[in-house]
């Protein structure tokens, strides 16, 4: 009724006095409905938009924390795999999407830090996501093949250098971090490795079994078991400190190297322009969801560190690991294309 009345008062006002009125009366509504909007979120399932096949690392995480998600907000928060392009498909569509809460993405480290500097035409860029949590991390791990005469990354940079033009080395994917780091260690203990890239770190850690390439950077959570039973040797760790379920492996930092220290993470964004009243209730459900000590044990278990880390000091650290890898990536002179 206000706003009938206030349209009806712009028919006794000149023509300037109409488009005041009016913009104020858009205004209104859109307050309206703004404020209705934040109040109903969800309304509707909600889509966590992985940008690889299911049963990989990002696609465990976010079906880990699904559940708890779906009981928080009330709506079934369903996994959406979009693969392709290292999960340059999965970003496209939640940037094409609206920016209503309905579409978040999760990014994995190399996805979010790394694609950025990677890719020449990419159809994104890091301003149009809102960071919400930074879930998960954990280091990556150098392994070998057994049948490789190295136990110690001494010892296997011995091998590599008396072999040059003869060893290659494993990643997970072009222009992630596991390729990358390769490019360190060929660059810092002056190597001549051939990178070979497989499609994702299951297929890598297959390679790496069967002898087909000899050593390569390892997700913690597909490497893990093997080097456990002894089916793939443990050189050294990336992480700050050495990793809880392999207390023999050293760390490249203690070895003297800390530049290799790093790591990979799968977190959660959303759309930049979602509402913040919406914003916020996404933050709030997940900063719930990755406290609830279900979804930790099952996470800690499968080889992640559950960091939980929101807002702006996850926007800070994935800005502080865009620098880092820009320096990398233009080192090597990779370019990558959809």
């Amino acid at each position: 009724m206000a706003v009938r009345m206030l349209v009806l008062e712009t028919n006794h006002k000149n023509r300037g006095d109409m488009m005041v009125y009016g913009k104020k009366v858009i205004a209104a509504l859109a307050l309206v409905a703004t404020g209705a909007f934040a109040q109903q979120w969800p309304a509707k399932p909600v889509a966590l938009v992985v940008g690889s096949e299911p049963g990989s690392a990002p696609d465990v995480y976010a079906r880990a924390v699904s559940g708890p998600l779906t009981r928080l907000l009330g709506q079934p928060v369903i996994v959406e795999n979009r693969t392709g392009a290292n999960g340059n498909i999965a970003a496209e569509y939640v940037v094409r999407a609206p920016a209503d809460g309905y579409a978040l993405w999760v990014p994995a480290q190399s996805q979010l830090e790394i694609n950025p500097s990677a890719y020449a035409d990419l159809r994104w860029k890091p301003a149009d996501f809102t960071a919400v949590i930074k879930g998960v991390e954990a280091p990556v791990m150098l392994v070998a093949n057994p049948a490789v005469p190295a136990k110690t990354l001494a010892e296997l940079v011995a091998w590599v250098r008396a072999n040059p033009g003869k060893v290659s080395y494993a990643s997970f994917s072009p222009g992630t971090i596991s390729h990358f780091l390769g490019h360190q260690l060929n660059e810092k203990f002056a190597l001549d490795m051939t990178h070979i890239t497989y499609k994702g770190s299951g297929p890598q850690v297959q390679a790496l079994l069967g002898g087909h390439v000899p050593i390569g950077f390892s997700q913690i959570q597909t490497g893990l078991p093997h080097v456990l039973g002894g089916r793939l040797t443990g050189i050294a760790v990336t992480g700050a400190k050495r990793w809880r379920q392999l207390p023999a492996v050293p760390t490249f930092a203690e070895l003297g190297y800390p530049e290799f220290t790093a790591g990979t993470w799968f977190g959660i964004v959303a759309r930049s322009g979602t509402p913040p009243d919406v914003l916020a209730k996404i933050i709030d459900a997940n900063k719930a969801a990755h406290a609830d000590h279900d979804v930790r044990d099952k996470l800690e278990k499968m080889g992640f560190d559950v960091v939980a880390q929101t807002g702006a000091e996850f926007a800070a650290s994935a800005k502080a690991g865009q620098e880092r890898w820009a320096g990398v990536v233009k080192s090597t002179g990779f370019r990558a294309t959809n």
